[in-house]
Parts: structure tokens; C-alpha cells; sequence
């Protein structure tokens, strides 16, 4: 397949409304949706495409499609280590697990055999300009037989379904509506209709924890770093700290509301510490139920339960993600289509694209900065997916913020004063 550049943003377009959106390695990106059980035509499932950068733009190549039947994906989780990959997608009430692994595979012609069934597989055709290692897919060699076919051997990715387990128990209609994986890939949690955090054994699908969390059905949930807290936020208004160490609720998070007016989390997401950034800081998103009054993207410190920078919108907020670096956070709105980025710390903006889609954004995703093996080199200092319902898969680059140090504002100055008194002397003034 050959690649596909972005104009304004655009990476690539699926024939499915998209829902979710993960990195599945440095350089792979996944995301699922579909039309749902109704025959209406439109499929489900999931793409992954492989990114690259051309020193130009970024480029996107479909590797692997794999359709889900009549379930859609409304939501998915990932995890990679150096052995393996996996995917947790959300299907309905219930979590169907994917195990990912590579192939060597020959190709002819820069055409690749397909798959009979409902999984089918692209394989990435790699600009000249480009290097030849990435994480799972790369060029292994490339040789002309007697009649002159172009064969290349390269490594495509497979997937393979696992365990399917059910994970919410609604009375009317069970949903998983979210699920997470913790950073050392040793836990999952999912949040359903039902309310209930259910945490798992990963990649095994035990259930270790079942917290009755929440009185209605559970919206996001995120893991710290550390990986022994979790938050969750749900439809009650409530906002919750556990500790699952001990399987306890640590803290209750609330805040002034402005007016005394109905307001309801949204989104939330740790932001991961390091050295310079304090433990436990948490980004969350505030939506009024009434439409005209603000909503918020909200820095909390959640030792203390307070909130650290708080900036306002004029309209409803629908996604949130946060780099992996903690430096920077990504918000999305509902009915401009806007993506907006902003120093983690301040709250300050600094990128803002109006309609980067034309309907509410569904997903966001930061690619990575500092995981093990090759990145994506660019000429950006950060860049973040972006999905949506109107079938797009978007991509928006911060470009490098350049600042002067103190000292050579200084010296400047001094040069710019000893220099105009230079002039003025040979002037005779």
C-alpha cells in the first residue's frame, strides 16, 4: 500500500466512525471503532498503521485491518514489552484480549499475499529516504529473481484473538466503557455500566479486585505510574482516588464548583512524575450540564485533593492525553472539532488548531518521547493523533518553542548600548 501523506493534519481515513485510539509500539498506532450490530454496512474493528516522517510531514501505511464482526471497538487498551504486543479492546459487555506477533514474510512487486476471512494484512512500503530498522515492520532484504520480480522479505504483524472475558454486568444493557492497562503491563482495569471497577491479572484475565465504585455507569479510569493508585470518574459527579494495594478508596476529589452549577469529569489522566515534576498530579476534564457555562481542563495535586491550574473553555470538552514525558497535555472539544496542547505544568496554550475535525473529537494520543527502541524522528518538538467520528485520522506537530538564555539577552543589550555609544561619539553628538 503505498503511503499516505497528510495535508492539513490528515494521516489517513477509514471506511468506519472511530472511537479509540493507542500507541501499540514507537511506531505503530491503533484505533478501533465501527457502525455497530445494526447491518447497516459499515464495519468494525480496528487498523494499525505504521508512522514515519519524510523530513517533511508525517506518513501513515495501513499494516494490519482485523474486523470484529457486530461488535464495535468503542475502546482499547495496549501493551508492549520487548517479547511481546497486546491489545485489550472493549466489545460490547465484554473484553476480547489480542496477542500481536511478527512474521517474515516475501513480498513481489511491492504486493503482499492476502488473508482469507476477516483479518487481512498490508505490509508498509518504505520511502527511500527513510532508514531501514523500525520496531516491527522493516525491510530485511531485497533481491530480482530471473524474470526480473522485485522480492522483499519484511516482517508483518499478525494478529491473533485470545481470551474473550465479560467485564460489566448492567442491568439493562452491560458495556464496557473503558479499560486500562497499568505501566508494568501486571494489571488491567475495566469500568462498565454497572459502576464497578474490576481489576485483572494481566495478561492472564484473573479478577484479583472488584470495587463497587460508583453509583452510575463508570466514564474513565487511569493507573499512576507507580501503578498502586487509580483514578475513576463516572456519571454520579463523583471523582475517586483508590489505592489497590489494599483495595481501598484513598481520596475523593472536589472543587468549588463556580455558581454552585451541576458539573460532571469527563476525562482523566495521570501525568507521570520525574525528577522535576511532583508525585501524583492528575489532569481531569469538567463539563457543565449546561451547555452554556464553561468547561474546564484541571490540574490537580492529589495528595492534598486540590487543584494546582485550571483553565476554562467556551464549549464542551470530549478528549484528553497526556505526553508520556508529562511535559504536555491534549484536549479535545465536542462541537468545533478543535485539538488544543498546553504546557502540562501551566496550563499555558501553545498550539491550537480550530476544526481539526468536523465532528466532536473521540480520541487523542501523544506519540511517545522516551520508551525503549527506535522513535519517530521529525523536525517537531511533540505530536499528537487525533480521531474522530467523521472517519479521520489526524496528526498535529508542536513545532520547536526556540527561547535566549538570560546571559545573551544581557549581552545583547550591552553590545546594542556600548555600540549606539560608539556611533554617537564618531557623530560628534
Amino acid at each position: 500500500m503505498p503511503p499516505r501523506k497528510n495535508k492539513c493534519g490528515l494521516l489517513a481515513r477509514v471506511n468506519f466512525p472511530l472511537y479509540t485510539v493507542q500507541m501499540l509500539t514507537n511506531r505503530h498506532i491503533l484505533v478501533g471503532g465501527g457502525g455497530g450490530s445494526a447491518k447497516t454496512g459499515v464495519a468494525n474493528g480496528f487498523e494499525i498503521f505504521e508512522l514515519s516522517h519524510d523530513g517533511y510531514q508525517f506518513v501513515a501505511e495501513e499494516v494490519t485491518r482485523h474486523e470484529t464482526g457486530p461488535s464495535v471497538v468503542m475502546n482499547c487498551a495496549t501493551f508492549s514489552d520487548k517479547k511481546r504486543s497486546w491489545i485489550a479492546a472493549g466489545q460490547e459487555s465484554h473484553c476480547q484480549l489480542y496477542n500481536i506477533h511478527s512474521k517474515i514474510v516475501t513480498v513481489e512487486n511491492g504486493e503482499i499475499p492476502k488473508k482469507s476471512g476477516n483479518l487481512t494484512s498490508g505490509l508498509r512500503q518504505r520511502n527511500k529516504s527513510e532508514d531501514n530498522s523500525s520496531n516491527n515492520c522493516e525491510r530485511i532484504e531485497e533481491v530480482k529473481d530471473s524474470n526480473s520480480n522485485l522480492k522483499s522479505k519484511r516482517l508483518q504483524l499478525i494478529v491473533k484473538p485470545m481470551d474473550s472475558i465479560q467485564t460489566d454486568f448492567g442491568d439493562l444493557e452491560p458495556l464496557q466503557r473503558i479499560v486500562r492497562i497499568s505501566s508494568n503491563g501486571e494489571l488491567m482495569a475495566t469500568g462498565g455500566t454497572d459502576g464497578r471497577i474490576r481489576l485483572w491479572k494481566f495478561p492472564e484475565l484473573i479478577k484479583v479486585h472488584d470495587l463497587e465504585a460508583h453509583k452510575k455507569e463508570v466514564d474513565d479510569i487511569d493507573f499512576n505510574s507507580a501503578g498502586n493508585l487509580l483514578v475513576s470518574i463516572a456519571k454520579d459527579g463523583k471523582a475517586y482516588v483508590w489505592d489497590i494495594t489494599c483495595e481501598m478508596k484513598k481520596k475523593e476529589l472536589t472543587w468549588n464548583v463556580p455558581g454552585n452549577m451541576k458539573y460532571l469529569y469527563k476525562r482523566c489522566r495521570f501525568r507521570d512524575p520525574d525528577e522535576k515534576i511532583p508525585k501524583n498530579q492528575l489532569l481531569t476534564l469538567s463539563n457543565s450540564i449546561v451547555g452554556k457555562n464553561p468547561s474546564f481542563l484541571q490540574l490537580w495535586n492529589v495528595d492534598a485533593g486540590v487543584i494546582m491550574k485550571s483553565v476554562s473553555f467556551q464549549e464542551t470538552l470530549s478528549a484528553l492525553a497526556v505526553s508520556d514525558n508529562g511535559q504536555l497535555v491534549a484536549v479535545g472539544t465536542m462541537f468545533s472539532g478543535s485539538v488544543d496542547m498546553f504546557i502540562a505544568f501551566s496550563l499555558q496554550r501553545v498550539l491550537h488548531i480550530p476544526g481539526a475535525h468536523s465532528m466532536f473529537v473521540t480520541g487523542l494520543e501523544f506519540l511517545p518521547t522516551k520508551h525503549d527502541g527506535p522513535t519517530i524522528t521529525s523536525n517537531a518538538e511533540a505530536a499528537v493523533v487525533s480521531i474522530s467520528v467523521d472517519n479521520r485520522i489526524c496528526i498535529h506537530s508542536l513545532p520547536y518553542r526556540y527561547t535566549i538564555p538570560i546571559w545573551v539577552v544581557v549581552v545583547l543589550i550591552i553590545l546594542s548600548i556600548g555600540c549606539a555609544f560608539i556611533f554617537c561619539s564618531y557623530m560628534g553628538l
